[in-house]
């Protein structure tokens, strides 16, 4: 595996597949106001990929499904578990979430993912730490192909 760090929109990557820090389906996703990664995704990819989501139901914490990408050039999206039932991270949410995203993308066929600090934003996760975990969870998997780990610069 190739990881490779950028600071940077995570929507600006030229990847296959990109990684939606979400949270368990336990609200819809119409009752929530997506903020962050999601926020951003949603404004650029509409709502297909959230609906299509939405009827995918709960999603264990640290669990990861694929959905279209909407109006974005990706092949698709992988919206991962990264918080629990109180907008928390923890670092065993975030480790899975990196491990299930990866076991996806590798088990569908895709060569190219760019990831989000999973669990630093709404997660409440340090920036710092959360960049080193993942780090760590990705150094222990495998992967044909490339992950870029984006750090937002907004």
């Amino acid at each position: 595996m190739r990881i490779e760090n950028v600071v940077g929109d995570l929507l600006d990557q030229d990847v296959q597949v990109i990684v939606n820090a979400w949270n368990r389906n336990i609200l819809p996703w119409w009752l929530l106001i997506p903020q962050g990664v999601s926020g951003r995704i949603r404004k650029r990819a509409g709502t297909a990929p959230f609906r299509q989501l939405a009827r995918m139901g709960l999603i264990p914490l640290g669990g990861a499904v694929a959905t279209t990408a909407g109006r974005l050039p990706f092949q698709t999206i992988i919206h991962v578990a990264g918080i629990n039932i109180l907008w928390r991270s923890s670092e065993r949410s975030i480790r899975a979430s990196v491990r299930n995203a990866v076991r996806l993308a590798r088990e569908t066929g895709y060569r190219s993912m760019a990831m989000p600090l999973v669990g630093a934003g709404t997660g409440g996760g340090d920036r710092d730490r959360v960049h080193a975990m993942i780090l760590d969870e990705l150094e222990g998997l495998t992967f044909d192909g490339t992950v870029v780990v984006v750090r937002y610069d907004g």
